[in-house]
């Protein structure tokens, strides 16, 4: 009963957290089912909790390098599984979703559905994820952090309070690189477990359940190429807006001009989509002709 205590204390202690991992679910549970996407979510949480383990306090450096956890201020307000805040491990989860999202509007195919110029879709939702969107999506992981750290590090400043440092210091704004080096491998490590996994066990293991073809494919819906950009733009705005609230000037421009060169060149292939609708049409029965763009 502790432990679930805890658990709603860190609910009512970290609700941005949450709010994000709503935002994840919501948009992956349509797409993915239930399933592939509990799948996800305990193992990217299993694998992000390993990690941080692994690299704090005495345990060792890898993979993000050495840093210490201070639990002091938190330990009885908040879950902890050893020692490391469940909150942390968890947002593993919806960032490395927001990875992914972004690097398959990127690198995949994009249809325009037939309910206005927002409704940008997957030209095959179902497509499996080749090693371009794997590699990027782990990179565009890691690309979060670099905003996401810093700030995260100056905690005593804001609602997250004081909850870890790096001893040694950083060359970052006070975060080692190796920091991020940790963050690509996790992200990786996160997306390559969800790819491995639905091609060579879930498809065929939900076949087998649901005893038809369609039930195994990822879905689609309406605007489901935009959901991850938006989610990942909302990390980035978010982080960045608390940045300049502390003051952190050089910071937050930092920040902001990483963030553009990240997001513009992602976002104006999609707006092509929308605006230049010159690349190969398909037509659906059930829907008006449709534009995709090729990779």
């Amino acid at each position: 009963m502790h432990t679930l205590d805890l658990l709603l204390h860190t609910v009512w202690l970290r609700p941005y957290v949450f709010v994000f991992l709503a935002v994840f679910l919501a948009f992956a549970v349509p797409a993915w089912g239930w399933r592939r996407t509990l799948v996800y979510t305990v193992a990217g949480y299993a694998l992000a909790l390993g990690a941080e383990h692994a690299s704090s306090t005495t345990h060792g450096w890898f993979p993000f390098g050495h840093y210490e956890y201070v639990s002091e201020p938190t330990i009885d307000k908040e879950l902890w599984v050893a020692g490391v805040p469940f909150m942390d491990s968890l947002s593993f989860v919806f960032l490395s979703f927001a990875g992914l999202q972004m690097a398959r509007l990127a690198t995949e195919p994009l249809t325009r559905g037939p309910r206005g110029w927002w409704d940008l879709r997957w030209a095959g939702p179902g497509r499996p994820i080749g090693w371009r969107t794997w590699a990027l999506g782990g990179f565009l992981t890691m690309a979060m952090d670099v905003v996401i750290d810093p700030v995260a590090l100056q905690g005593h400043r804001w609602f997250l309070g004081d909850i870890y440092n790096y001893p040694d210091g950083g060359q970052h704004f006070g975060v080692p690189l190796t920091n991020y080096g940790g963050w690509l491998l996790l992200a990786l490590g996160i997306i390559g477990f969800l790819i491995v996994v639905d091609r060579w066990v879930m498809r065929g293991w939900l076949r087998r359940l649901a005893g038809q073809e369609g039930w195994v494919e990822w879905r689609g819906y309406p605007a489901d190429a935009l959901v991850g950009a938006g989610l990942f733009v909302g990390i980035l705005v978010f982080n960045l807006a608390i940045t300049f609230g502390i003051g952190e000037t050089v910071m937050g421009l930092t920040g902001c001009a990483w963030s553009l060169i990240i997001v513009v060149p992602i976002l104006a292939r999609a707006a092509m989509a929308v605006r230049h609708p010159t690349a190969a049409v398909r037509v659906a029965s059930e829907r008006p002709a449709s534009i995709v763009l090729p990779q």
